[in-house]
């Protein structure tokens, strides 16, 4: 097949763009032409596959956002492919893989845990309201035939907040590497971090990964190194934010370590013994997985997709109320224990095997087929006509 994979920026910092750039090497590897259609190409192409450049306006963002889903639709469809699968906001695409699921959901809780100027600004923003509405035309009958979620809790959103037909949502899982994220990788690259950033091996680190801090809970987490059990405990937050000086200012300490976004996180995960990520909204997670893939218990919440999949003692660092930091301390203490955590990392590392590219690129092969197999897609058959 002739695939459209389509995303505004190529680039490996991030959970959506990592899986986007996974997704075009696997689909490449079983034989596919594979054709990137994005707004930015921060790193090459893959080898072996096709970069569309699309003219967009870069800023400010909310141009950004109208120029990319409407020009990308026109961009992709003078080149004729056969089916386009959309990681990003489109007015139309055959299917829609939804990472982050649908945005309403995320301003329903992000406005619950905000102050009232930032519920009147979630409210009014031009940007906001032009995402609900390019939404609604991207889930609707025209927009797309078919929505990939990541998780369960990603496809009950999507029915409660559209009313989108269970017939057209797919739970497909994501994969991890389980060769880049492992836990023999302690031995050389997690010592290595550790001297690096002046840790001494016997000093228990507690590790953040995520891109957006308050969203992503780390607010919740930070407030639990004023308490005397964790003074002994490093956090290490691996990471970009809009606010990142704030927070270095804010959290100066020798045991809070701020090391900014890095491409090759997997020696951070490394260099830890245990992942918390309490996030305000979160479809997935797929910190979570390469977290458990490296031999790492997890700290999280219900409402992370990937929690729902945690089973036997693991489960121990689901957090039942996110706000109650006292409960969060007791779970990251527990999962720290020196006579349980040898276990509990293997049983991590065990769980996490469930989750391969190979089930991932499977499943998706699927989709793609059945949705090629019907020939053209409605929402382009006026461009191919022409």
């Amino acid at each position: 097949m002739k695939i459209a994979l389509v995303h505004k920026r190529l680039d490996l910092r991030g959970g959506t763009e990592r899986v986007f750039y996974r997704t075009a090497e696997g689909l490449r590897e079983r034989g596919h032409e594979i054709h990137l259609f994005c707004g930015e190409f921060r790193i090459p192409s893959p080898p072996g596959i096709f970069g569309h450049q699309v003219p967009y306006v870069r800023w400010p963002r909310t141009a950004r956002l109208l120029t990319f889903a409407f020009l990308a639709p026109r961009a992709i469809a003078r080149v004729g492919c056969d089916v386009v699968m959309s990681f990003d906001r489109l007015v139309k695409q055959d299917l829609l893989r939804s990472g982050g699921g649908p945005h309403l959901a995320f301003i329903q809780k992000m406005t619950m845990k905000s102050n009232r100027w930032r519920k009147l600004w979630y409210k009014i923003s031009p940007y906001h309201r032009c995402v609900l509405a390019i939404e609604t035309r991207q889930l609707s009958s025209n927009g797309c035939r078919k929505i990939i979620v990541v998780c369960q809790q990603g496809k009950r959103e999507m029915m409660e907040a559209y009313g989108v037909p269970e017939e057209k949502l797919v739970v497909i899982y994501n994969g991890v590497d389980h060769e880049r994220f492992h836990p023999r990788r302690r031995l050389e690259e997690g010592r290595r971090i550790r001297e690096k950033l002046e840790i001494t091996l016997d000093v228990p680190v507690v590790l953040f990964v995520g891109t957006g801090f308050r969203r992503k809970g780390l607010d919740r987490l930070l407030h639990l190194w004023d308490s005397p059990e964790l003074q002994e405990v490093y956090l290490l937050v691996v990471g970009n934010d809009a606010r990142l000086s704030y927070y270095r200012n804010r959290w100066n300490r020798k045991e809070i370590l701020f090391v900014g976004p890095q491409s090759v996180v997997e020696d951070y995960y490394a260099a830890a013994d245990l992942l918390v990520l309490p996030s305000i909204q979160e479809a997935f997670g797929n910190v979570v997985l390469e977290a458990l893939a490296s031999g790492l218990p997890v700290v999280t919440i219900p409402e992370v997709g990937a929690a729902e999949e945690i089973e036997g003692d693991l489960r121990r660092g689901i957090i039942d109320d996110p706000d109650d930091i006292g409960e969060m301390k007791r779970k990251i203490l527990w999962l720290l224990d020196k006579e349980r955590w040898s276990s509990l990392s293997q049983a991590a590392r065990r769980l996490s095997e469930k989750y391969s590219w190979d089930r991932y690129f499977s499943d998706l092969e699927r989709q793609l087929d059945e949705v090629a197999g019907s020939n053209v897609s409605p929402a382009y058959q006026i461009d191919h006509d022409r």
